[in-house]
């Protein structure tokens, strides 16, 4: 994208706030509008408040924006993804996921003939932007001599069970909001290719599964467990490269990481905290959605990719 990108907001929520905090530090971007029937006026972006509407419909009717971000929730994200295709040229961002099914997946796609879909839509897989992991592809790119990515493991916990039944309406399972982001940040340094288990236990509050992946040329395995059972945050990703005994350790609540062959420290990386762990994910996505070379991990190939795994036959086991 080039000179001022007018942009639409549909959905003034909780995650609304960061898409504003940090679209506002772009230089090169104006809030043209924003959009949310649960809402009469809009937030305040750099002093002022845009026009605001009930109806995206609405909205496109009277404005021409480069690009439209779309936070709501997830059931309501083919729909609104649709209108922007069909009643405008703007490109448009997703929040994760994509989509809520693998039919809104398949409409989608049937839009691309005429609408160019492929191009114009992304999904705001804030997770691959993280300082941690871009930390980590990089010294991935950095080290051929490692070797492929042997061994994953990836274990995302969230204190969601002290909202009891609320976190189950708002996040459905540990599976379904945790899965996209532990696939998403493996896109980062994996050709994902399959999920060849799921399992969820303790009604949905946690999750254990397994993703075939390649790295250079290697097959291996990614397990991943998924829980709301915690009284706090915690999520860690270990990357194993076994023909040259290096493993990548990465704490994504502290934003930290390290690199270690045979017991002795290869690398390390620490983060001072001073930006808030969202900002700090979404500032490198913006950055790159609006360089017009967007990251591949936003692209809509990636976003089918990970709906068709995160949905994947097997199907999901419950266990009480």
């Amino acid at each position: 994208m080039s000179g001022l990108v007018q942009v639409g907001l549909v959905g003034v929520g909780i995650i609304a706030d960061t898409h504003l905090q940090v679209l506002a530090g772009q230089p090169g971007v104006a809030l043209e509008f924003t959009v949310d029937p649960h809402r009469t006026e809009p937030p305040a972006f750099r002093g002022t408040k845009p026009p605001h509407y009930s109806d995206l419909a609405e909205a496109l009717d009277v404005h021409q924006p480069h690009l439209v971000v779309i936070a709501t929730p997830t059931d309501t994200h083919a729909d609104l993804a649709t209108q922007v295709l069909t009643l405008s040229s703007a490109q448009v961002l997703v929040e994760k996921p994509l989509v809520h099914d693998l039919g809104s997946l398949t409409r989608l796609r049937s839009l691309d003939g005429t609408t160019d879909a492929q191009n114009r839509v992304f999904t705001a897989h804030h997770f691959s932007f993280s300082p941690e992991v871009r930390w980590a592809a990089e010294q991935i790119s950095d080290h051929p001599e490692w070797g492929p990515i042997t061994d994953i493991t990836s274990a995302f916990y969230d204190p969601y069970i002290l909202r009891g039944e609320q976190a189950f309406a708002s996040y459905i399972s540990s599976w379904m909001d945790s899965g996209v982001n532990q696939l998403s940040m493996l896109a980062r340094f994996v050709e994902l290719t399959a999920l060849t288990s799921a399992q969820q236990m303790d009604n949905g509050a946690s999750a254990w599964c397994t993703c075939e992946y390649r790295s250079r040329g290697t097959v291996g395995t990614a397990r991943l467990h998924s829980s709301w059972l915690t009284g706090s945050s915690s999520k860690k990703t270990t990357l194993t490269f076994g023909r040259s005994n290096v493993e990548i350790w990465i704490d994504h609540t502290a934003m930290t990481g390290f690199a270690t062959h045979d017991g002795r420290l290869l690398e390390a990386y620490g983060n001072d905290g001073r930006t808030p762990r969202k900002v700090a994910h979404y500032q490198p996505l913006y950055e790159s959605l609006l360089s017009g070379r967007p990251d591949p991990v936003l692209s809509f190939g990636t976003a089918a990719t990970i709906t068709e795994l995160h949905h994947a036959a097997p199907p999901l086991d419950v266990i009480a």
